[in-house]
């Protein structure tokens, strides 16, 4: 849908230190910064993108760029993040800025596109993502959303992350300073929760979120505020209130449990529900954050049996899927956290990426790969192909816009990235993976595919 107290410099907020090793979630004193992309170089992810990933989940707030509308259309719905209720986040909001607004200004644009969205949908928040225009032009647009809450009685948060700043890893760290500043102890929950854990940087793709809240709730343990899969706003307000934080494999949002912890003296860990060890570590570190006996009692009674169940389940899947060869190309935190669930399942990675991955996120591969496993730092398409080729993988575990590629190849294919539409956390998310890696292994179309054609067989009937 496109819609007709600030700083002097805006790109004031964008600090220095946000591309150092924090804002990759590195804790290595001279590890790497976050790579910035290339100018024109959106597929990779930039700022921007990497912001309203992390913010969009939020789903009965309203979501405005402030740029072109080009800008909207660039993620808009690319990611599988699924709502239980409310819709508002998916309405593609923008200005829309024209040559015109950029010469002589948009920020009047801009008030009227909030007060619309405010009079016709009344959202409980709004969020302003800058771009890479507004910024170059020199848009207030700090001052123009705290005009706008004070006016509306609502509060407008001003997202400064745009595309040319850096990498997708810091608009997710950008979102997050955000949420930190504008909404994080702005409110107090409806009902005194003691027990209470919030994840950061569980998306909700492809319905994971209910699956980790169902094994939550089985043992006990309140989800307090989710940041921000399926989340609602009020009570991301309320999220100072937890007892635990639970940074859920995205290194970018490490920051903001480190300034909670600051702020407000919660603690934190790192975890992972992909395969079934991570998820019982997951569950038994909440536990044991809270504090409570009972609660590590209770988690250790259903980590038990939901392995046990699982690894019964895993059987007739286990004996197709053991010794086999994968290539495994995904960015970040998620490279590592899947190469636990795969050997699980009695999988080889021969090859991973390690292209978005921060320093520590390769050490953490390499403790779970062999010695002789290739990795692949970039090169697209062509590089992973020619890993599966020299490494006689069986499989290819990837992103969406790998699969017309490895089936032109005639390999078999998973998704593993965020346009995928089955849920893979948790214990029934690891047989879920297993059904569909046997599935795509097992195919027909492969043999088909690699048999001659009918007129080329020897028996072929004369012409």
């Amino acid at each position: 849908m496109i819609l007709s107290e600030g700083v002097d410099d805006p790109m004031e907020p964008i600090r220095k230190e946000e591309f150092d090793d924090q804002a990759c979630g590195s804790q290595a004193p001279k590890s790497k910064p976050c790579p910035r992309p290339k100018p024109g170089e959106a597929a990779g992810g930039c700022s921007f993108d990497g912001a309203q990933i992390t913010l969009l989940p939020i789903m009965d707030a309203a979501h405005l760029v402030h740029g072109p509308v080009a800008c909207a259309g660039n993620s808009w719905e690319s990611r599988g993040s699924l709502s239980s209720g409310p819709t508002l986040s998916q309405y593609g909001f923008a200005t829309d800025l024209s040559n015109n607004d950029i010469i002589f200004g948009g920020e009047k644009k801009l008030k009227d596109s909030i007060d619309y969205i405010a009079g016709r949908f009344a959202p409980p928040a709004i969020f302003v993502y800058a771009t890479c225009v507004t910024a170059l032009i020199g848009e207030d647009m700090d001052a123009v959303c705290k005009e706008a809450s004070g006016r509306l009685g609502i509060p407008v948060v001003p997202v400064n992350g745009p595309g040319f700043v850096g990498s997708k890893n810091l608009g997710n760290r950008l979102a997050g300073d955000a949420l930190l500043q504008y909404v994080i102890g702005t409110g107090e929950p409806e009902q005194e929760t003691p027990l209470g854990v919030n994840l950061i940087g569980e998306y909700n793709i492809a319905g994971e979120m209910w699956e980790i809240e169902k094994l939550m709730n089985q043992a006990g343990i309140t989800l307090l505020s989710r940041i921000t899969g399926d989340a609602r706003y009020k009570e991301i307000t309320w999220a100072h209130r937890a007892k635990a934080n639970m940074v859920v494999c995205s290194r970018a949002l490490l920051g903001l449990a480190k300034q909670m912890e600051s702020k407000y003296g919660i603690p934190y860990f790192e975890g992972s529900f992909y395969g079934a060890k991570e998820t019982t570590y997951s569950l038994r570190q909440m536990a044991y954050l809270l504090n409570d006996r009972e609660m590590e009692r209770r988690v250790d009674r259903l980590t038990e049996r939901e392995e046990n169940r699982l690894s019964h389940d895993l059987r007739p899947y286990r004996k197709i899927l053991k010794g086999k060869k994968a290539v495994l190309y995904t960015g970040g935190v998620k490279s590592w956290s899947v190469i636990s669930a795969l050997k699980e399942l009695g999988i080889q990675v021969v090859g991973v990426g390690t292209n978005k991955s921060s320093d520590e996120d390769v050490q953490r591969i390499a403790d779970r790969v062999s010695d002789d496993t290739e990795y692949i730092p970039e090169g697209g398409a062509s590089r992973i192909i020619k890993t599966v080729r020299e490494r006689k993988a069986d499989i290819m575990i990837a992103g969406g816009r790998n699969m017309y590629v490895a089936m032109k190849e005639q390999i078999p294919f998973v998704d593993i990235n965020q346009e995928r539409h089955k849920a893979y956390a948790g214990y029934e998310g690891l047989l879920r993976l297993a059904k569909e890696l046997v599935d795509s292994l097992d195919n027909p179309i492969w043999r088909l595919a690699s048999s001659p054609a009918p007129w080329d067989k020897e028996d072929s009937y004369d012409r």
